[in-house]
Parts: C-alpha cells; structure tokens; sequence
C-alpha cells in the first residue's frame, strides 16, 4: 500500500472522473438544449456524447497504464484491471448505441446518464479489495439498475420487474452486508488480504456464517439458483437496453468481485468440493450452486416462450458455467473466466440488440414473433444465429472457445486427481440440452412460415452496424481467442 495526495489519488480514478463527467454533461445538454428536440434527436445526441466520455476514458487507460494499491487496498489498479475497465466501457457503448432508436421514454438525459454511473460504479466496483468500498460500489451499481429497470412507466410488466428487483436486491444487500460486517469482526481488518491473513481457523462457525451470507449477497447479483428468482421477471419487463445491461456490464462487474471477495478474501478456507472427497468449506457450497444454477436454467429455459425469458434461464445456466471457475480457483482458472464472461455480454448483448429490432417493428418478443424472421430480415437473423450458436458453444465461435476453456482450467486444477470431473460432465450434458432451445429460436428463424401479410422489416442503420460488429467481434474472437487472452491478462 503507498500513501497518495489528491493530484496523485485524482490521477488514478480520472477514468472514472471522465465518464461521472460525461454523464453530468448528457443532462445538462439534455435539459437546457434538446427539451424541445425529438426525441431520437435527442437520444442521439446523447448518445454521442456518453460515447465520446467511455471513449476518452478507454483511451485515457490505454495510453496512461497504471498500477497502485492505496488506502487499504480501497483501490487496487493495475493493467488487468484496467483492461476489465474497458471492456466494462465497451459494453456500455454497444448498449447505448442499441438504444438510440428507442422511444420508450421522454426522460432522454437521464436514462443514458444512470447507465453511465451504473458504469463508473463498475469501474470502481472491479478495482477494489476492501470490503467496504466493494459494498458502497455495489449498492451504487444496484440503485442505478433498480430505476433503469423501471424507466419504462408506461409498463406495468417494467414497474413489477425493478419492483422485484429491488425487494430481492435489498434481501440480499443485507444478507451481504451482515455477512461481510462478520468477517470485519473476524479480521478487525477491511482488505481481503489481511481479512485472509487474520482467518486462524476455518471451522470458526462464525466464518462459516460470514461465507454463507456473504455467498447469498453476490450470487443474487449474478442470479445464482436458488437466488435467481428476479431475473427472467426483470429480463422480460425491464426496458431492452436496460435488460442487456444487466445481462452484460453487471454479469462482469459480479463476478471478478465474487471471484476476489472468495478467493482472496477467504484464503485458507476453501474447503473441497472433489468427488468423494467433500471437505468443509466455501468451494462445496460454490460448487453445489453451480451444479443447481446448470441444471435448472437449462431445463427450465426449454419450457419458455419468451426469448426474453429463454435469455434469463440461459444468463441462469451461464452462470453456472461461470462460478466454476471460482470452484477451481488458480490464475488459470480465473483468465478462462474472464475470457467467457466478457465474450458471454458481448453476445448477450448482440441477442437483445435482436429482440429490441423485432419488438419495435412486430410488437413482441415471443416465439412466435420470430417466424420467419430470415426473409424479412436476413442481415439481422444472420446475426441472431451466430449469437444463438455462440451461447450453445458452437466451434469456431467464441462461446465454444470460452467453455473449452473453462472446463480445461477446472479439471487442470484438480490434474492428479480430476475430483472436479463431476461438474465438468454436468455441464457438458447441460451444455448438450441447452442447444435445444437455442435451436428453437433459429427453428422459427429459418424455418417457420412467415404471415401472408408480413412485408420486409427495416433495421435501423445504427442498430445493424452494431449488431454486425458484435457478429464479427463474436467469429473473430472464437477463431483467435488470443486477442481477447494476450489483452485481459
């Protein structure tokens, strides 16, 4: 830890400052300038300028790297952080450009301007190993998704969604805070390495406790079974844009800070979750989540007809996928993690960008709405395949690349024994059932008949540059995964 005055501290989080200060200048240009404007006027211009902010903050990282641990480990930066950072503001540009064409809501300035605090807050969120600043970014984070959740008001399905949202949120926000308040009482100390170097015994039931709260707080945020029950409800009614943010940003956010609060913050009290092999500890308890969140969210996802809710119970199933590389744990482990979770938003996205061009120009997101979608829409239904495909983890894309991945790091990090195999095999079998209802779409895609009177459907140019760009990124990233690798570490 070094010790930094203000010019030096104001250095260090100016990323952070750029895009709080672009989100400050969307509402005011919004208010005193654009009331007047229409509102994809409005939403473009806006637009322009919380791209121009991410940009100048992405590009501020790249050509300024830094690396520090100040203030008790409240901010922790060095390159992988960073690199997570930019991805962080990518994203948030691809969801913003997605939503220019959006008229849900008059309130232009302010939407855009929650989405890009909900980013700084993930910024902070990633870059911090003390408990106490992991909390208030968290919270931070939350408020913002709770209220982009709801911004469509003249939805009654997006009020009941951030409505749910925000009970359950608040339920695990203080199982996570008493949870955490526990292990500070265990450690007197706020850093997940010292809270680590403080734990004397593991079996301390107290610990236990602290891990078993602490675990339901982050798997609400990464809609872990059983603390999913707020997700296929927020996925369906939240505003489309809003939907693939919390799909997206928040799914990386969450889980590079799950992945650090366990692993680092309870060094020495992993436990074992091989076959036969079951010592006491967080990995069993992470490991039966996984084994659950699998099994569930793929089979429940083959009963929906809503792809919103079809992407929900998948996010449930990836999720799943993920948290094993939280079980194994190694450096290995943790770049396969990273490598799958941000090709898995950067699709997820793509899959929304779809569903938000079919809602607007057929009025729904069922099943049904998609028939035929190919010869009305061919440039967007190519895209929506190879995103379909991605998420069933089909070669060469990128999400078949990152599950290979995964599953290597987890069965290399038990190699004398292979005690992880059993969740391997889960989810290679649960990966097999998935491409069913993934295929359902593209069966209404490619095959379904199309309504006598359905003409051509006219994709908003912005809206299929975007999803070509993330089509390509998700091929070019299956086909070379070290760009994605050789970057993040």
């Amino acid at each position: 830890m070094i010790t930094v005055g203000f010019p030096e501290l104001f250095r260090l989080v100016l990323p952070e400052v750029i895009v709080v200060a672009a989100a400050l200048a969307v509402l005011s240009v919004d208010l005193l300038f654009m009331r007047a404007a229409a509102r994809r006027t409005r939403f473009a211009v806006a637009a322009v300028i919380s791209c121009i902010g991410c940009l100048v903050a992405a590009v501020q990282m790249l050509m300024v790297p830094q690396q520090a641990s100040v203030f008790d480990g409240m901010l922790v930066i060095s390159p992988q952080t960073q690199m997570i950072q930019i991805a962080l503001l990518v994203m948030a540009m691809l969801v913003i450009l997605l939503s220019i064409d959006s008229t849900f809501t008059p309130h232009v300035g302010e939407y855009l301007a929650l989405i890009l605090f909900a980013t700084a807050s993930m910024m902070f969120l990633v870059s911090s190993e003390n408990i106490l600043l992991i909390f208030i970014s968290l919270e931070l984070l939350s408020l913002s998704l709770y209220i982009l959740a709801a911004f469509n008001k003249q939805s009654v399905r997006s009020a009941e969604a951030a409505l749910k949202y925000f009970i359950f949120g608040g339920i695990s926000a203080a199982f996570a805070l008493f949870g955490l308040s526990l292990v500070y009482g265990l450690s007197n100390s706020t850093n997940l390495t010292q809270i680590a170097a403080a734990i004397k015994n593991p079996l301390d039931p107290l610990l236990f406790a602290a891990i078993v709260m602490v675990v339901v707080g982050f798997g609400f945020k990464v809609a872990a079974v059983p603390f999913h029950f707020w997700a296929p409800d927020v996925y369906e009614g939240a505003p489309t844009s809003s939907a693939a943010l919390i799909a997206s940003s928040s799914k990386v956010a969450g889980f590079v800070i799950f992945y650090k609060v366990m692993v680092i913050g309870f060094a020495g009290a992993e436990g074992s979750g091989v076959w036969r092999g079951y010592v006491s500890g967080w990995v069993p308890v992470i490991a039966t989540i996984a084994a659950l969140s699998m099994v569930l969210g793929n089979l429940v996802a083959i009963s929906q007809t809503s792809v919103r809710r079809l992407l929900a119970y998948s996010a449930i199933a990836h999720g799943g996928y993920m948290l094993l590389g939280i079980v194994s744990h190694t450096p290995q482990s943790f770049d396969a993690l990273l490598y799958y979770v941000v090709t898995y938003a950067l699709t997820t996205i793509g899959a929304f960008g779809v569903v938000a061009v079919v809602e607007d120009k057929i009025g729904g997101d069922k099943l049904s709405d998609f028939a035929g979608l190919s010869r009305r829409a061919p440039v967007l239904s190519f895209c929506m395949l190879i995103f379909m495909l991605s998420l069933a983890g089909i070669p060469p894309l990128a999400g078949f690349f990152g599950k290979f991945y995964l599953f290597t790091s987890v069965l290399t990090a038990q190699a004398r024994t292979l005690g992880l195999l059993w969740l391997v095999i889960l989810a290679i079998l649960m990966s097999t059932v998935s491409l069913y209802y993934y295929l359902q779409v593209l069966k209404r895609i490619y095959i379904a008949p199309t309504l006598d009177d359905a003409g051509p459907i006219r994709t908003p140019i912005v809206a299929q540059t975007i999803l070509c760009l993330i089509a390509f990124g998700v091929v070019v990233l299956g086909c070379a995964p070290n760009i994605l690798l050789v970057w993040l570490k």
